[in-house]
Formats: C-alpha cells, sequence, structure tokens
C-alpha cells in the first residue's frame, strides 16, 4: 500500500516496493540486525523511491514532519539560515544515512535538505516505523542507536569548532569523510568533495579565504593533494597527526 505522505511533484518518484533484502545499503541502514522476515516487513514499509535532482529539496525548515529519509544514493546538505540570510550548513549526508531525525521532537522540520547532485531515497513513514518498532523490538534498539549517534555526532561538532583551529578542523573533516566513504566500500583516500568550500566553511566555522589557506598548507605539505574538488590524501598518518598537533 502506498503511503499517503505527499511528495512535491517535482520529484520523480518510483511507486514500487523497495527490497531491502537485496539493497546493498542493508548494512548501513535501518535494517541493520534484522532477520530476513524484519526486512522483508520493512521492505513493505518503505514504499517510495524519490529522486531528487541537484538543488531540489527534500524538506524545508518549518515543514510537517512525516518520514524519515534514507539515502540511497547521492549526497545533501542541512543548513538553517541566519538573521542575515547567511546559510549556516549542519551537517552533510550521503548514501546510507538517515535525514529527518532533527524534526521528532518537535513534528517540525528545524533545517532545509538539499540535494549536492542527483539523489534518491527512500521515504520511511515515521508513524509506520513506530508501529512496526513496538512489534520489533529489535528495530526500535537499532533506531534508538542511530539517534544515539546523532547525539554523538553532534557533541563531536561543538567540540570542533569550540576547540581546534583551523587546520585540524579541516583535517578532522576529511577524515571523517574518508572514514564514511571506507564504510560504504568507496576509496577512503581517493575522493570528490561534493560541498563546496564555502560550505565547508560554514559548517566548520571557518571563512572561505581561511579553508582555502587550510588546504593550501596541507597540499603543500604533501599531506593532500587537491585538483579542484577531486581530493587525494598521501598520507593519513599525518593527516592524523594534524588533530591535536596543529
Amino acid at each position: 500500500m502506498l503511503s499517503d505522505t505527499p511528495i512535491p511533484n517535482n520529484h520523480d518518484i518510483t511507486r514500487a516496493k523497495s527490497n531491502c533484502s537485496a539493497c546493498s545499503l542493508r548494512e548501513l541502514c535501518l535494517p541493520v540486525g534484522l532477520n530476513e522476515q524484519e526486512v522483508e516487513i520493512l521492505g513493505d514499509l518503505v514504499n517510495h523511491k524519490c529522486r531528487i535532482q541537484r538543488g531540489e529539496y527534500l524538506h524545508h525548515t518549518g515543514s510537517n514532519f512525516q518520514s524519515l529519509y534514507a539515502v540511497r544514493r547521492g549526497f545533501f546538505k542541512t543548513y538553517v539560515l541566519e538573521q542575515d540570510g547567511r546559510q549556516q550548513v549542519t551537517g552533510f549526508h550521503m548514501t546510507g544515512e538517515l535525514i529527518g531525525l532533527d524534526a521528532i521532537s518537535t513534528e517540525m522540520h528545524t533545517c532545509d535538505a538539499v540535494a549536492l547532485e542527483d539523489s534518491e531515497v527512500c521515504e520511511i513513514p515515521f508513524a509506520k516505523l513506530e508501529e512496526m518498532s513496538r512489534n520489533i523490538p529489535s528495530l526500535m534498539r537499532h533506531f534508538h542507536k542511530i539517534m544515539s549517534r546523532e547525539i554523538v555526532k553532534d557533541h563531536g561538532v561543538m567540540m570542533l569548532l569550540g576547540s581546534m583551529k583551523a587546520e585540524e578542523r579541516l583535517a578532522t573533516f576529511l577524515l571523517n569523510l574518508s572514514h564514511r566513504f571506507f564504510k560504504r566500500g568507496y576509496s577512503s583516500s581517493d575522493f570528490i568533495l561534493r560541498m563546496t568550500r564555502e560550505e565547508i566553511g560554514s559548517y566548520l566555522g571557518l571563512k572561505l579565504e581561511t579553508v582555502s589557506r587550510a588546504f593550501s598548507k596541507l597540499q603543500e605539505e604533501e599531506i593532500i593533494a587537491v585538483h579542484n574538488k577531486h581530493i587525494q590524501i598521501n598520507d593519513i598518518d599525518r593527516l592524523r597527526n594534524k588533530i591535536g598537533t596543529a
């Protein structure tokens, strides 16, 4: 049965059951730890695959919360608008991650989510997820782990912004991306940045020119090689050593 959740008309929707049991993201998304029967049940719940074009919005600040979104492919950023109209980037979300957890408590989205490249998400109606979790305790436990991980990540960002110098912040950011790519079976040392340097600066609490200088310094030391948005990490151990020593 299809969800009653409205989806913007400009989203290209494949109205077909998502086969979670065959999905390559199974170990990264909600089905972790479920048995085959439970995964099939969840597959009946995840009944919209939404294609989001680059620059299109998944949700806006203040919109009603109805669903979580699992990124099937692509890259998103979330941000809030400052009083002067500037964007404050609050996160970057890649394949296998959930978007929308911010809205659970208030039942209203607290940020905008926009695709940084052509992407696809699986829509998970939250009310049905809650109902299913009551019948599948392992699903609820895993969902609590996801929420706990998000809290820990938020604390990590606060420490990043509060105690690290610019070069340390950028090193931490690149190491985080490296680890996330590795978990998804991609190269941990050779990847494309989907976000701009200005967006990186917004997320890290740095000015654009400071971000550029930090990239240049790491490249001059031959720790990384930069070709436009293409990043090659030449020495990950030296990059790790930058944290707390810059």
